[in-house]
């Protein structure tokens, strides 16, 4: 179906008078490029580095020296949990639940929506927070009860929330509203189209007193559709079952909204509320369905007469949002790591206050493990430098050790310059759980010297203009937490690898524990970070447009 699709869009774009020939060659996400193999490019290595100021960084390691086996073992057993956990969410409610949906609603399950929407099946979708809401104090809440993340409709990366009516019927909980609200977020952040896949019984009653009443709470999911709707950021809403109550002003909100008929409904209170005010039955399609929406009441735009026919008009509302298409310029060419991504495993630290060599990390991440080191000698443990991830050119920000008074300088100076150039920064993050004392030649002024230092990059961050992608590789902790932009700071995305701890000082909290509360935006296994860097680098990268930064008062 995927297929056809795509090659009716081509045919489309070609009898429009696009030159098609770079799409037909390569897809920019998913299509294998150009790219030198290892072999190859060792043949000339001096010759691609001469007239360079930059060099090719050793990510040699011993996978059989004890620190490095250990490390190994350890993040095996951290994927065996991360796939069971997420076993656990591609179920939704449970067997039963699922059974019930299909077999019973006739409805079609929805991370099988998810592919019927976006391109290549899904197969690029990125995923946030899907451990969001197990553990909590009311219990498991499998993904949140809704799916969120970045897929690509006709090449256009859109923000994509979809229901899942097995859990409770689709009702919200107060983990499923902030995770709904932190993927508007970054739609505005990034100026990424909405589209909702509803099929929502509304707020969980017995928690409403954490759901209604506040800023943060259900009723902003309404306001932020309508005001990224005036910032020209559009809504979509694809109704596929019940929209009640609060959840009946996702698709009214909506720039436009399609419904499918015999499942898809809309009201604020059904039928058996109709029945206990006015003792009136009444069904839910004549209440609020398909036909009395489409052709009555107009809430609704586009009538479905399935899932199918649904999600195929939603493809072709996202082809009329006249916005820059992956299809409309050819994909950048660029080289594989000289190490391999699997090896990226062996990093993974096995508790707090472990060292990680970045240097080493960084060859197994960027294009040729090529690296243009600034101010290496000054303020070493915080690395500073441009590389290139999949053709992205970027800047890398990275811990090597507690963030000194020079390296807090250093990090400031660098993040303005990547400002002044509008290069996307990379913070990767393995800070200690308290603040080392500074060198000797270091402790003129001592303290008061080096607060100021960190307080500028602090300010240097928090007014950078530039997208900001954040990566929690090892411990994240206090001050040093926000030195490296942690979630108070605003990145536009922040990763986390499964080993990850994060808290104050003698508190740390494992990465499950953090991604079930939506401290980031999802755990990613180390040997992925290349791939979700690339994806997270297009999504961040697509709408952007050049930008000014301003800073406030930086102490001297």
């Amino acid at each position: 179906m995927h297929a056809l699709r795509s090659l009716n869009f081509l045919r489309s774009r070609v009898a429009a008078g696009f030159n098609c020939k770079v799409v037909l060659a390569q897809h920019p996400l998913v299509v294998d490029r150009q790219v030198q193999t290892r072999s190859e490019r060792s043949k000339h290595t001096t010759e691609h580095v001469r007239g360079r100021r930059g060099r090719i960084l050793d990510g040699t390691i011993d996978l059989t020296s004890e620190v490095y086996a250990k490390r190994l073992e350890y993040s095996k057993q951290l994927e065996a949990k991360y796939e069971q956990l997420m076993a656990v969410i591609r179920r939704g409610g449970g067997d039963k639940a699922r059974e019930r949906h299909t077999q019973k609603n006739k409805k079609v399950l929805p991370r099988e929506r998810l592919k019927m929407l976006v391109d290549n099946d899904g197969e690029d979708f990125i995923e946030f927070s899907p451990f969001a809401g197990l553990g909590l104090q009311y219990g498991d809440v499998p993904a949140a009860g809704v799916i969120t993340g970045v897929g690509w409709i006709n090449g256009v990366p859109c923000m994509i929330t979809a229901n899942d009516a097995t859990i409770k019927g689709g009702t919200l909980y107060p983990i499923g509203v902030k995770k709904q609200l932190r993927a508007q977020e970054i739609a505005t952040l990034n100026r990424l189209p909405c589209v909702y896949i509803v099929d929502s019984g509304g707020a969980f009653l017995p928690l409403q007193a954490d759901i209604f009443p506040g800023e943060d709470h259900g009723g902003r999911t309404f306001y932020n559709e309508a005001v990224m709707s005036s910032m020209k950021i559009p809504q979509v809403a694809i109704v596929c079952g019940s929209c009640t109550a609060g959840g009946a002003y996702v698709p009214t909100m909506a720039d436009e909204a399609v419904i499918v008929k015999g499942i898809g409904t809309i009201f604020l209170g059904g039928p058996p509320l109709v029945y206990a005010a006015i003792g009136e039955v009444v069904s839910a399609e004549k209440l609020g369905g398909a036909d009395l929406h489409c052709r009555v009441s107009g809430c609704t735009d586009h009538y479905a007469e399935n899932e199918e026919e649904a999600f195929t008009i939603g493809r072709d509302i996202v082809n009329t949002l006249n916005v820059p298409s992956i299809y409309d310029t050819p994909s950048p060419q660029y080289e594989d790591p000289l190490f391999p991504a699997e090896n990226l495993a062996a990093f993974a630290t096995t508790g707090p206050n472990q060292d990680i060599d970045m240097h080493k990390v960084l060859a197994h991440i960027i294009d040729g493990s090529y690296f243009h080191e600034f101010k290496s000698l000054y303020g070493p443990t915080l690395i500073t430098g441009f590389a290139h991830i999949c053709g992205h050119l970027v800047g890398i920000v990275a811990n090597q050790g507690s963030v000194s008074h020079n390296a807090a300088l250093k990090g400031a100076h660098f993040v303005e310059i990547c400002c002044q150039r509008d290069i996307p920064i990379i913070f990767l993050q393995n800070t200690t759980s308290s603040d080392s004392p500074e060198p000797a030649d270091q402790q003129r002024g001592s303290e008061g010297n080096a607060l100021r230092a960190k307080a500028k990059l602090m300010a240097t961050i928090a007014c950078a203009e530039v997208p900001k992608i954040t990566v929690v590789v090892g411990g994240s902790y206090h001050t040093e937490n926000l030195l490296m932009c942690g979630r108070s700071f605003d990145p536009k995305l922040l990763w986390i690898w499964p080993n990850a701890t994060l808290g104050v000082q003698d508190d740390p909290r494992d990465a499950f524990y953090s991604t079930a509360r939506l401290w980031d935006d999802g755990i990613i296994l180390p040997q992925n970070t290349r791939q979700v860097l690339r994806k997270s680098l297009s999504v961040v990268k697509h709408f952007s447009e050049s930008t000014t930064t301003k800073y406030g008062v930086l102490r001297m």
